[in-house]
């Protein structure tokens, strides 16, 4: 299993068009990934500093770099990073062991 972290900060007041435009394009990209090959799950937080972090479950890197690869989701990363971003991190990473406790 590999989880991607994407850590990101949005530039100071981005504007209420640009808010709603990460919005739908937010929501288009859960819709089309969770379609993909592969998909285990995908989640977002925010934080008080202005941070957002998602966090996304892919089950091998063919998959994952599939979803790296969609035109679409392509096309979104750049507008961020056109529009929005004003820095982000993204870390891949293989899942090395988990632990549950479920009630």
């Amino acid at each position: 299993m590999l989880v991607t972290v994407f850590r990101a900060k949005s530039r100071p007041n981005p504007g209420p068009e640009v808010e709603a435009g990460f919005a739908a394009r937010g929501a288009r990209m859960f819709e089309l990934a969770s379609a993909m090959p592969g998909f285990v799950s995908y989640k977002e937080f925010a934080s008080t500093d202005g941070e957002t972090v998602a966090i996304a479950e892919f089950d091998t890197h063919e998959h994952l770099a599939a979803w790296g690869a969609h035109p679409e989701h392509r096309e979104a990363q750049e507008w961020g990073r056109q529009n929005l971003l004003s820095e982000y991190q993204v870390q891949v990473c293989e899942v090395v062991r988990t632990s549950r406790f479920p009630r």
